[in-house]
């Protein structure tokens, strides 16, 4: 059990926590919640020994192993296999495990062809994923996960969260995606206004659990100030009566017993609100039999057609790399089809959010101007509100951008586009720095957007909340699919997520495609069944070593306790080693069942596998 007794933390004298206390029990899977900047990731810090708390503890038990997903990867070995065999447990019985490392990286998104690729040759994304991998494979007693899908495609989201959900040791998991981490988690826990509120449950249980009591709380402090007003009247008017000095000095005294509570500070959420442009004709954008490719061999995109409707929200999902991206940069006109055409409507007005639009920003300019770029109409009191609703109030909005750090620059661009007048908005995946009030605030202005939305985002929230069309980059191909995505996931899914039967076979030999999705399917579900039987396996291993050295302890001290002649205490010690030698043959049973069962599993699976080919 991980315990933090009385912990605080803060930055000039600026408490992100303070004297704050919780433990997380065994097999606990804990999602961490809070705005931005409340110290969720300084949290991790803490317990990973990276910086020092204020005051207060944290203790692990011995030999606590805790894993964490770091941005940045220290590369070691030659080949992309080899760096996530690291995180492997080491067994003095010289199992070979490789199986696991291989079903995480096809889990991750990783082809056979990239295992013996060298990690430096791989993208920041892919080696991140690979970081990912190695802690997984790990399986340490606790993992700590800051915001694990940022860099992940929605087929490795659905796969990190199916594992996840079968994790058998502790997680800490930070992520802006509520449905990912209400899927995964067993207790929520909010840092909010310096404290921590944990509950049993998802975060929308926390969320109301918070807003009663900061309802009671107001409506107590309310009520206490009404009742301070009243005495502080008598005592004014009555003071100088003599009469009244009994009373007068009971009333002074109440007023000292009572608690003065403060008003609840008023915390701040992006606001947003898109500026619509209008249009009266029936379709914005019709694409007709576009193509696209940086390598005209192998296009990313292939005769695709589809057409945008005033009032459409379209969202492009599917693998990174595949050309989500690339379809909203042919629709923004900022790359040319090789062929086909796109065909604009005359009234056509965009506003494209992307994160490597992030470096068109001015340097040179403030907030304030750059937002004033936006829309040569837009004065400088609009360009105020709009900083303001994306939380440079006041002088914040003369900062230069130069200044700004990652995420507050994504915000800027977020406010440019609000400041654009637009009837067709081009998202693509606008929540990477966004809080989960904030991506709250987004789909609710999307919804109420008088004009069309494109969006590209691996949130499955999202996704139910506001997709009525899907185009889908999967299966080598791209295709437009007139529907929800839970209509999607039921009358197509994804490739690779199911195994209905046996790979079909040409000459007696599995398709070499099916072969490979059947092998990455029973390679994963080998993991998920041997490595819960040998975790426990481990678990009994650690338990009768420490039950027989008690026994061996028990048995010396039973002898001199013999040769002194000292009845009770030999009693004692006799009760103490003979119940340890039984839990030790109980312990021996079960571990002989285990190992029973592992093997068989074990034989099971490589037969399966032999039969794949």
């Amino acid at each position: 059990m991980l315990k933090f007794n009385s912990l605080s933390k803060g930055y000039s004298m600026d408490y992100l926590f303070r004297d704050v206390s919780f433990s997380l029990t065994p097999g606990e899977r804990l999602g961490l919640v809070g705005r931005n900047g409340t110290g969720k990731t300084t949290l991790f810090k803490l317990i990973l020994g990276e910086e020092e708390p204020d005051s207060g503890t944290i203790t692990a038990p011995k030999n606590y192993r805790i894993g964490h997903l770091s941005q940045h990867l220290k590369l070691s070995e030659d080949t992309v296999i080899k760096e996530a065999l690291l995180g492997l447990p080491k067994h003095e019985d010289g199992i070979d495990e490789t199986y696991k490392a291989e079903a995480i990286l096809m889990g991750l998104g990783f082809s056979e062809e990239q295992f013996n690729m060298h990690p430096s040759g791989l993208s920041g994304g892919l080696q991140i994923r690979l970081n990912l991998a190695r802690t997984l494979v790990a399986e340490p007693n606790l993992l700590l996960l800051d915001e694990p899908t940022n860099y992940l495609d929605i087929v490795s989201v659905r796969w990190l969260k199916k594992f996840l959900q079968s994790w058998k040791g502790e997680l800490m998991l930070i992520t802006h995606d509520r449905e990912f981490m209400d899927s995964v988690t067993t207790h929520t826990m909010a840092i909010h206004r310096a404290k921590v509120k944990r509950v049993s449950g998802g975060t929308e249980k926390l969320y109301a659990q918070i807003l009663l009591e900061e309802e009671v709380y107001e409506q107590t402090r309310e009520r206490d100030e009404k009742k301070r007003a009243e005495i502080e009247k008598f005592v004014n008017r009555f003071r100088a009566k003599a009469t009244k000095a009994s009373a007068v000095q009971s009333r002074i005294k109440a007023l000292d017993k009572m608690d003065k509570k403060d008003k609840l500070s008023d915390i701040r959420t992006l606001d947003f609100e898109f500026n619509s442009a209008p249009f009266m004709g029936k379709w914005l954008i019709e694409a007709d039999g576009v193509s696209f490719g940086y390598d005209r061999a192998a296009p990313l995109i292939k005769g695709l057609s589809f057409s945008i409707g005033k009032e459409d929200r379209i969202a492009v999902i599917g693998k990174n790399g595949k050309g989500k991206t690339t379809l909203l940069n042919l629709l923004d006109g900022d790359i040319e089809p090789t062929a086909g055409a796109v065909k604009y409507h005359p009234n056509f007005r965009i506003a494209y959010f992307g994160q490597t639009n992030i470096s068109r920003l001015d340097l040179s300019r403030t907030i304030e101007e750059e937002l004033m770029s936006a829309d040569p109409y837009l004065r400088r009191e609009g360009a105020r509100r709009i900083a303001g609703a994306m939380m440079f109030s006041g002088d914040a909005a003369l900062k230069k951008i130069s200044v700004l750090s990652g995420g507050e620059r994504a915000r800027v661009l977020l406010g440019k586009l609000l400041a654009t007048p637009a009837n067709l908005l081009l998202l693509d995946e606008p929540t990477n720095h966004l809080d989960m009030d904030s991506i709250d605030s987004l789909v609710e202005a999307i919804d109420a957007f008088d004009g069309a939305v494109v969006i590209v985002t691996h949130s499955e929230l999202i996704l139910k909340a506001i997709a009525t069309k899907l185009i889908i980059f999967d299966k080598g191909s791209v295709s437009v699919f007139d529907g929800n995505y839970d209509d999607f996931l039921e009358k197509i899914g994804w490739e690779g997520e199911s195994s209905p039967g046996p790979a079909k076979k040409k000459n007696g030999k599995a398709n070499w495609k099916d072969a490979k999705k059947l092998r990455a399917d029973v390679l994963s579900e080998k993991f998920r069944v041997l490595g819960p039987i040998k975790k426990e396996m481990s678990g009994l291993e650690d338990e009768i070593t420490e039950l027989e050295r008690v026994s061996e302890a028990s048995s010396r001290e039973l002898l001199l306790a013999s040769e002194r002649g000292e009845a009770d205490l030999i009693a004692k010690l006799s009760k103490t080693y003979h119940e340890s030698r039984e839990r030790i043959d109980t312990l021996f049973d079960r571990l002989e069942s285990l190992t029973n069962e592992h093997d068989a599993k074990v034989k099971e699976f490589e037969e399966r596998l032999g039969e794949i080919g």
